[in-house]
């Protein structure tokens, strides 16, 4: 809640989803919806004025005033541009050394370095990398690192907040299925937050969709995308691209072809 003059804004109120562990849950919305400010809540660098949000047994305010170590050893982020979330004057190897040494307690370099080599390998990515800094790398090399640094603490919970939307189409593809894999490797739960379904649909399990500060439909990935009820829904589905021109479809109540 913000306030603008004497009026009080909320940018977000009375939503309520769980996210199961391994579970992928999608929360889809045009920018200004609330998805981010509710992504900061989860990942306790925002304190909602009402409300509880929960980490198992534990409220994630509490858990963070009580032992902000413990909080972020079981919930990460990924965040939209990762060259700009990595620090440029850190090598790879120093970046995913930093949360194995603050986190885990890994202070012995050579434990540090086999972990970094592991953590590369989790990502797909060569260990030859960890002597790389961030403007070396790719976007998606970059996102991987990013990805890498998640991970290395074992969290239970990662919060991806448009971690794709600015990487190409191709290497979205990439990093989305390297996410379906990690997740069924490591059952990590993702809070995976962005404004295309297109790209929600294909490692969700379930989706939430949020205006102005509300979730106005929630369901599965499969229900949400082919049958929805919610008229911002259907509009959010006619704005997807959809590459073949002879496919009719239903924007704003119109068939077009």
């Amino acid at each position: 809640m913000f306030s603008i003059g004497a009026e009080k804004v909320h940018a977000v109120r009375s939503i309520s989803f769980v996210v199961g562990q391994g579970e992928a849950y999608g929360l889809v919305g045009e920018s200004g919806s609330g998805k981010t400010t509710t992504g900061r809540c989860v990942l306790g660098l925002q304190v909602p004025t009402s409300g509880r949000i929960q980490l198992g047994s534990d409220d994630v305010v509490e858990l963070r005033r009580r032992d902000s170590g413990a909080l972020h050893r079981r919930i990460q982020a990924v965040f939209q541009n990762p060259v700009a979330s990595l620090n440029p004057a850190m090598s790879v190897e120093e970046i995913l050394a930093e949360p194995l040494r603050r986190l885990l307690g890994i202070r012995d370099r050579s434990a540090a370095r086999r972990r970094s080599k592991d953590l590369l390998d989790e990502v797909r990515l060569p260990s030859d990398m960890l002597d790389r800094r961030p403007t070396e790398l790719s976007g998606g090399q970059a996102q991987r690192v990013s990805i890498a640094r998640a991970l290395a603490p074992e969290p239970s919970l990662i919060v991806l907040d448009e971690a794709v939307s600015a990487l190409d189409v191709a290497t979205q593809a990439q990093v989305i299925n390297l996410l379906a894999d990690l997740r069924d490797e490591t059952s990590v739960s993702y809070l995976f937050i962005a404004h295309d379904l297109a790209v929600v649909r294909h490692l969700c399990d379930r989706i939430g969709v949020m205006s102005t500060g509300e979730i106005v439909e929630e369901g599965t990935a499969s229900a949400i995308c082919h049958t929805p009820t919610d008229g911002y829904t259907q509009r959010l589905l006619a704005a997807v691209p959809v590459p073949d021109p002879t496919v009719k479809r239903v924007r704003h109540g119109l068939v077009n072809s």
